[in-house]
């Protein structure tokens, strides 16, 4: 029973129908055919994903059939969710299972692809790819223009005078096909996911006669909604070197920490909720987002790799100790009023202008042992070591 509240509780944003229902079919014995789906636009899967995996995770721990469905298929249409304007491109299938390659070996640090009860593996190209058109108008005879013109971001676009392509107007019929074609009982995915989600719930039960529960899981967030991933330019990868993950976590804001050990970690909840009522009443919150830091780089290595992590993270920015570690000279020129933003780009720390400005404002930046906030500063006559979040220095000297 506490393992099923927990499962329905904790990193749970919204369920379908509702939470009572699914818990009464929990509770009477029945195994649930599960999935969530991910479209390969990249190579790289973040601690955003962690979320929904340690999800799907608390559903194979519990006996359920889980299937990790790659979106090859859906994947060349494009998921509009999240995006503000239409994309400049879209990838091809063989392009989405180039990128998809590592997917399961990422994923595979918090769910079980082998041993008992595995999690399955299938990709949707191989039924999207054979659908004939009249697969296809049978599909879309289920839903309507106005059911899917009312979707918020396509409102939000008309009202921009941004356009909305065809082929992303299609894509909730295509995830919401997905559902169908693996005669699934319930859908995990991302809040953002909630209105494809319930496409599919719609075509489960006018095709297949049957429910489907959906439930959604909050996504990792500040507190102005601004997400951690890769739309945002500040994904942290699952595939991070330890020293790498720790700092990193150190760099995100202080409004994340609490909920990112209810998504990331298994701390108890009620430690949880006291450590926001310690922050609440002023306590610093480094050692918080320490304790969080640790935990989730115990949970992708080892307990031996978060010791070491912690250490390196402690002597190199918290004491300032840069004597053990190799820094690179830059080779090229810096000039005196030369803009810190530029700078970044020009030695390699960050891969644009705005990603430098947004890493400053986030305190990732230090500029000789010291955390800079200031986008706006220039250099000066002089030596400096700069880095971003402990993971890479580089020296220079700023002259005429």
């Amino acid at each position: 029973m506490d393992k099923i509240e927990e499962l329905l509780t904790r990193g749970v944003d919204t369920i379908y129908p509702t939470r009572e229902e699914l818990e009464k079919v929990l509770q009477s014995g029945k195994k649930l055919k599960l999935y969530q789906g991910f479209d390969p636009t990249g190579t790289q899967l973040h601690i955003g994903h962690m979320v929904g995996f340690r999800k799907l995770r608390q559903w194979q721990d519990l006996g359920h059939q889980v299937i990790f469905l790659i979106g090859d298929g859906t994947g060349q249409a494009g998921d509009p969710s999240g995006k503000t304007k239409a994309r400049d491109k879209f990838f091809t299938r063989e392009e989405l299972r180039a990128n998809a390659v590592d997917y399961v070996k990422q994923a595979s640090k918090i769910v079980r692809f082998e041993g008992e009860n595995p999690v399955e593996i299938l990709f949707n190209g191989d039924w999207l790819n054979e659908l004939k058109l009249v697969d296809i108008l049978n599909i879309m005879d289920h839903v309507s223009f106005q059911q899917i013109i009312e979707r918020d971001l396509f409102q939000e676009r008309m009202k921009n005078g941004e356009e909305i392509k065809f082929r992303e107007f299609f894509y909730p019929l295509l995830q919401g096909y997905d559902s169908v074609a693996m005669e699934v009982d319930l859908e995990l995915g991302g809040s953002d996911q909630m209105f494809n989600m319930l496409v599919g719930r719609k075509l489960v039960k006018e095709i297949l006669h049957k429910d489907k529960f959906v439930m959604t899981t909050p996504l990792l967030s500040d507190s102005t909604g601004k997400k951690i991933g890769k739309t945002e330019g500040n994904a942290i990868a699952l595939t991070d070197r330890p020293e790498d993950l720790f700092g990193k976590m150190m760099t995100l804001p202080d409004d994340v920490i609490v909920k990112g050990m209810e998504y990331l970690t298994d701390i108890p909840m009620d430690e949880v909720r006291q450590i926001a009522k310690d922050m609440e009443s002023g306590e610093n919150p480094v050692k918080f987002k320490k304790q969080l830091a640790f935990e989730v780089v115990k949970q992708l290595n080892s307990p031996e790799d978060a010791e070491k992590a912690q250490a390196h993270f402690v002597d190199l920015i918290q004491n300032r100790n840069t004597t053990n570690i190799e820094i690179p000279v830059f080779s090229g020129e810096v000039k005196i009023g030369e803009a810190l933003t530029s700078v970044l780009v020009k030695v390699g720390l960050a891969e644009s202008m705005s990603d430098a400005r947004r890493t400053i404002e986030q305190g990732g930046i230090t500029l000789n042992s010291e955390h800079i906030k200031d986008a706006s500063f220039t250099f000066s006559d002089g030596s400096y070591i700069i880095g971003r979040a402990n993971r890479k220095f580089v020296k220079f000297t700023a002259t005429n």
